[in-house]
């Protein structure tokens, strides 16, 4: 029997197991991304200034980069909804612990744990979907349960930033470890039991870093993928500098983002069900495409509203890349769908890291599209190189 076949179970009530999943994300995403929108505030509450408070956000990515391996290492034996319920947990408690911290270092810590089980949280979560469907739904499966990591920019990241403005920086990580508590519940009651494939081992699991062709997804996700956060993390002074609006109307155009990612995530696991190669290319052709245009865009707010909700429409390839490395994975599925989620989070780091350095450099707010543009075209280049190996080696 295949690993892929090993995993299968019965489809029934898989609407409910996707929307438990989806409620994870949701989760993750709330805590991930209102953290930055709450930075005054936090703080204020910690003592320390802004670009100091900012560290705790390095501190959550750092623990993305690390726990997505580690848990997928030692998870390897474990039921796998099971080790959905215990990466929860350890979200919900790292994010409770965050809540009680008063002081600059202990914050740190706790934001480091609650980054842990982000990516396995996603890597499993998106296995799981994948084996309760039929095999020719699994890339549409994985984008359901991403609709909840894009649901939180449209409603999660605007509520929870609301209530740690208004009810202190406190409330949003109560908030945040709530979900995750109802996530890990809704999972125990509604994710069937997905058997553990068939040879798993953490040695199979380890076999993932020989495997070029998963090397090269990520490498491609890790430099693509940048492209749309050298745009985001620079947009609200782009929107109030270069289009001219309020700040208080820079909520709303975000939030046609987050509908992109909606839409991206929807449609993209749909055409990737189809083609998920020529799904792959399309997105980083069409995030290139967006990217270039918003430099020339964002001067007029029709045509900036347009291209946020375009841009956000790139995630199309989060599912597409998903599914993929689940194929290339082979023996190592868990490992080298947990280390997606480190690699997007390398290239959030990488766009903002590198459209910053465009601004400072004096190419002004809308430079950070060519840079996007750019990382982009990289992506593709070298996903491009992934299949032309591949088909080579399997003629």
């Amino acid at each position: 029997m295949s690993q892929a076949q090993s995993i299968q179970v019965r489809p029934q009530g898989t609407g409910l197991a996707e929307f438990s999943l989806a409620v994870g994300g949701l989760a993750i995403g709330t805590g991930e991304f209102a953290a930055m929108g709450i930075l005054p505030n936090l703080a204020q509450g910690i003592g320390v200034d802004i670009p100091t408070a900012g560290h705790t956000i390095s501190a959550y990515a750092l623990g993305v980069v690390v726990g997505a391996p580690l848990f997928a290492i030692l998870g390897a034996r474990m039921p796998r909804r099971m080790l959905l319920v215990l990466l929860m947990s350890i979200f919900a408690f790292g994010n409770l612990l965050s809540a009680a911290m008063s002081q600059y270092l202990p914050l740190i810590a706790a934001r480091f744990v609650a980054g842990l089980p982000h990516g396995a949280y996603f890597g499993v979560a998106s296995l799981v979907a994948a084996s309760i469907v039929p095999h020719s739904q699994r890339a549409s499966a994985v984008g359901r349960v991403m609709l909840g990591l894009s649901t939180a920019n449209v409603i999660g990241v605007p509520l929870a930033t609301w209530a740690g403005q208004w009810l202190g920086w406190r409330s949003l990580f109560v908030i945040v470890g709530a979900l995750a508590v109802l996530t890990a519940v809704m999972v125990r009651l509604f994710v069937p039991r997905v058997a553990v494939a068939e040879g798993a081992s953490v040695r199979n699991e380890l076999s993932a870093f020989k495997e070029g062709q998963i090397w090269l997804t990520l490498l491609a996700a890790s430099v693509g993928f940048g492209g749309i956060f050298a745009v985001y993390s620079y947009i609200t002074p782009t929107l109030t500098e270069v289009t001219g609006i309020q700040e208080s109307t820079v909520p709303w155009l975000l939030s046609l983002f987050g509908l992109g990612n909606i839409a991206g995530n929807i449609f993209g696991g749909k055409l990737a069900d189809r083609s998920l190669k020529g799904t792959i290319l399309g997105s980083f052709i069409w995030s290139a495409v967006a990217l270039g245009l918003y430099v020339f865009a964002a001067k007029a707010l029709w045509s900036a509203a347009l291209l946020v909700f375009c841009i956000g429409c790139s995630v199309a390839v989060v599912p597409a890349m998903q599914t993929r490395l689940m194929d290339v994975g082979k023996k190592a599925q868990t490992l080298s769908a947990a280390l997606n989620h480190s690699a997007f989070n390398i290239g959030n780091a990488n766009g903002a890291w590198l459209g910053g350095l465009a601004i400072s450099a004096g190419l002004g707010w809308t430079a950070t599209g060519w840079v996007g543009a750019l990382l982009a075209l990289g992506g593709l280049l070298i996903i491009w190189l992934a299949f032309a190996i591949e088909k080579r080696s399997n003629p």
